[in-house]
């Protein structure tokens, strides 16, 4: 046996497991989930503020969604997109009945919906209307993902280390500043790509005024705007899609996360104008769109709109942010509460790792956003004694904090 699989063996035998190692892995293990709630394999129960990180936004094990997967894993799982999915054209058809584009492509996660977004900019612009544009502006502190391109796209350094040579075409420059904007708009400019919530760069939502000029210079220079709603869409920020609370129309959007209760799905969607871009064999994903993930999103998008749930995750963010502020606003640790409908950031003067595990030692679960800000995200059946239990939790490590301070 060669040295560097000794070293290999002996690495998988310290660790106990034939993973790689590329999650920093709290010590639970979770067994079972219902609606706001977690259990491990030991028995213990959770309150589920983190909704795998803005997946699961109808809670744990929806029913609806549930009596959609049984009854599609009894009939056919896959087929190949050869084939027409009748889940996969419902679904797409409940998209665009229910947003300004015109037409889906299904795919597996945000990162490979961020992936055909950059990809259909590209093509549109070379091969639809011949500018021979390619070059993608995005913002600092921005996630677009883990691939090549989307990693490149993303505007935090620390997902780029060791990947080098990183793919050419894409600018990063700061949010809100209209100038360094302005200044990297070229003749090669094919889009513009942005969250409206930054959400793994702290919870920073845009400004209004920012969106509409970006918007405007999209306009004035034939530039695409793609907004990415990978984290923020399917009801989150308090609307469908994010983007609705700003009065503009993306031309290309991406959904992933909520989009499948769980379920592994991403879409990309576009106006009518794109559909040319992506003509037979432009772009492809063997597992994209199968009748398993279709039936996932159709009931998770009839449960949204049927019972108003980004309208709750409104009413709920409200009550949420106003809980928060009372028990939390005045306290010397914490700089700001901020954020939009269910998408929630305390931001703390210091880091706040420790708040994590405490949380879980208590039976809270809640995720960072950035080092310094702690990120709330239950989903939008969540109660309002769910979310006084939470705050209750909150407040009383934030108090205890103080009183070892002194």
């Amino acid at each position: 046996m060669s040295d560097s699989n000794k070293a290999a063996n002996g690495a998988r035998q310290a660790s106990g497991s034939s993973l790689f190692p590329t999650y920093a892995r709290f010590p639970l293990t979770l067994v079972k989930g219902k609606g706001s709630w977690l259990w491990d394999d030991q028995g213990n129960k959770y309150l589920d503020f983190m909704s795998g990180i803005a997946v699961t936004n109808l809670g744990h094990a929806p029913d609806r969604v549930k009596e959609a997967l049984v009854k599609q894993l009894d009939e056919l799982w896959h087929v190949s997109n050869l084939f027409h999915i009748p889940n996969q054209e419902a679904a797409g058809q409940l998209l665009t009945d229910n947003s300004p584009a015109d037409a889906v492509f299904f795919c597996n996660s945000g990162a490979e919906a961020n992936e055909a977004a950059i990809k259909l900019a590209r093509r549109y612009h070379q091969k639809v209307i011949d500018s021979g544009r390619y070059e993608i502006i995005t913002f600092q502190q921005s996630f677009h993902g883990r691939t090549l391109a989307t990693l490149t796209a993303t505007g935090q350094d620390k997902v780029k280390e060791g990947f080098s040579p990183l793919p050419q075409g894409f600018i990063t420059v700061p949010l809100h500043d209209i100038p360094a904007l302005e200044s990297a708009i070229t003749d090669k400019t094919a889009a513009i790509m942005l969250e409206l919530i930054q959400a793994e760069g702290g919870i920073h939502a845009v400004d209004p005024a920012f969106l509409q000029h970006i918007s405007k210079l999209c306009r004035d220079n034939g530039i695409l705007l793609i907004i990415d709603e990978i984290q923020t869409g399917m009801g989150r920020t308090g609307k469908l899609f994010a983007f609705q609370h700003y009065g503009i129309e993306p031309d290309i959007f991406t959904l992933a996360k909520g989009l499948g209760s769980g379920f592994p799905v991403g879409a990309m969607l576009a106006k009518g104008a794109l559909v040319e871009a992506f003509s037979a064999g432009s772009h492809g994903s063997t597992f994209g769109g199968t009748p398993i993930a279709t039936a996932a999103v159709k009931a998770t998008i009839e449960t949204i709109v049927d019972d108003k749930l980004a309208e709750r995750a409104a009413e709920m963010g409200d009550y949420l942010m106003e809980q928060l502020r009372e028990k939390l606003g005045g306290h010397p640790l914490v700089e700001e509460i901020r954020g939009r409908g269910l998408i929630v950031g305390i931001a703390c003067k210091e880091p706040v790792g420790d708040f994590i595990n405490e949380g879980q030692k208590r039976g809270l679960l809640v995720i960072t956003a950035g080092p310094n800000v702690i990120r709330l995200l239950p989903n939008l059946l969540v109660a309002r004694e769910e979310i006084d239990e939470a705050v209750g939790i909150l407040a009383s490590m934030f108090a205890e904090r103080t009183a070892a301070a002194q």
